[in-house]
């Protein structure tokens, strides 16, 4: 059996109900197991230290609520690419609700866990062999919050 890789997520607190909250925006997603760590560790005493596996989109993740330990950042983020306008919309209503909205398609959760909420179509358009309509793309992009994918195949397309 080949090894896996499993992003874990460390939060001061809520872990259990962030995942949940995950959950119920992408499908194929659930909160598979919630235990408490049963021994004491330098976050807590035994039973204070939560641990939450669940999947979104199928794959698995883990979480912990284990105390402060360091702040989330850009550094990493969880990209959610998109079919159309209407899941771009609909994910980034529901992720930025008591966050933060940020440029070119990222936010912050309520959580403070950072998402990138772009069409499947950005990367294609990103990677064309015209040098001129991946820079037409990437300028749109850049004055863009929520990114919206009608207005970056008109840059596309140089319309």
């Amino acid at each position: 059996m080949a090894p896996r890789i499993i992003p874990t997520v460390w939060y001061a607190e809520k872990a259990e109900e962030a995942a949940a909250f995950y959950a119920s925006l992408l499908p194929d997603s659930r909160v598979d197991s919630v235990r408490a760590l049963p021994a004491d560790s330098p976050s807590g005493p035994a039973g204070s230290v939560k641990i939450v596996e669940f999947t979104l989109l199928g794959r698995p993740f883990m979480a912990f609520s284990a105390g402060q330990f360091e702040s989330f950042n850009h550094a990493i983020s969880f990209q959610v690419e998109c079919d159309d306008q209407t899941e771009i919309d609909r994910l980034w209503n529901a992720l930025g609700e008591g966050g933060e909205f940020e440029q070119c398609g990222w936010l912050k959760d309520r959580y403070g866990l950072s998402w990138q909420i772009a069409p499947k179509a950005l990367a294609e358009m990103m990677k064309d062999a015209d040098p001129a309509r991946a820079r037409r793309v990437a300028e749109a992009m850049l004055k863009m919050k929520k990114l919206d994918l009608a207005a970056l195949r008109r840059a596309y397309d140089g319309a």
